[in-house]
């Protein structure tokens, strides 16, 4: 979650650098504690240098449907349809249909849920993982947390996630693969998901309780 004034930073970064931005907002509506999302393009000066994407997996809950837009400059546009069609194949038209029918019908109400549905998940898990004994990082937006593990175990983090698995029967994920400098800063941690159901959630803290054991 960057603040404008974080934003504002990168972008005279951006116009002194002559640099096009791209920027993944996916997660624009689902943010918590108050914060609020900031597209890039809205910046002074960035919206004829910015390609923004987004879809509908993340807001709408259809992660396997793969429907997205990219929304910017008329030529910058035409460079993302140019390469689309030789790296990958359009989704069924029923479905692009469908996700129209979405946008135009949809409202601030079923943004307003969305943010406080992951909310109520996001309290669930984080309670889990700290009576698991982790420490947990509190997400401003995404529904993804990532937890201090070296509090309870002393090896790394592919490790500790391979030990859940085997004694609790929940899955994390390792995340010093996403390091592409300093790899070592992420070994301590593990990655968790709440974009499941609450009764899947409770069933996970449940077994999460037997980790000190």
């Amino acid at each position: 979650m960057f603040t404008r004034e974080e934003l504002e930073g990168i972008a005279e970064l951006c116009a002194r650098r002559n640099l096009l931005v791209i920027t993944d907002e996916v997660y624009e509506h689902i943010t918590y504690d108050g914060a609020r999302h900031v597209p890039f393009a809205s910046i002074p000066g960035m919206s004829e240098r910015t390609l923004t994407l987004s879809g509908a997996g993340k807001s709408f809950s259809m992660t396997g449907w793969r429907i997205g837009w990219a929304a910017g400059p008329a030529p910058l546009v035409a460079a993302v349809q140019r390469a689309h069609q030789y790296v990958t194949f359009a989704p069924a038209t029923p479905l692009q249909a469908a996700l129209g029918e979405v946008l135009d019908t949809l409202g601030d109400k079923y943004y307003h849920g969305l943010r406080r549905d992951y909310a109520e998940r996001r309290s669930l898990l984080l309670g889990a993982l700290g009576e698991a004994g982790l420490r947990a990082a509190v997400p401003r937006g995404t529904y993804y947390i990532l937890a201090d593990f070296t509090g309870v175990w002393d090896g790394n983090d592919r490790g500790f996630a391979e030990q859940l698995i085997e004694r609790c029967g929940v899955a994390a994920i390792p995340p010093g693969s996403f390091y592409s400098r300093r790899p070592e800063e992420g070994r301590g941690l593990v990655r968790f998901a709440f974009c499941k159901k609450t009764d899947t959630l409770a069933e996970a803290a449940r077994r999460l309780r037997g980790l000190r054991a």
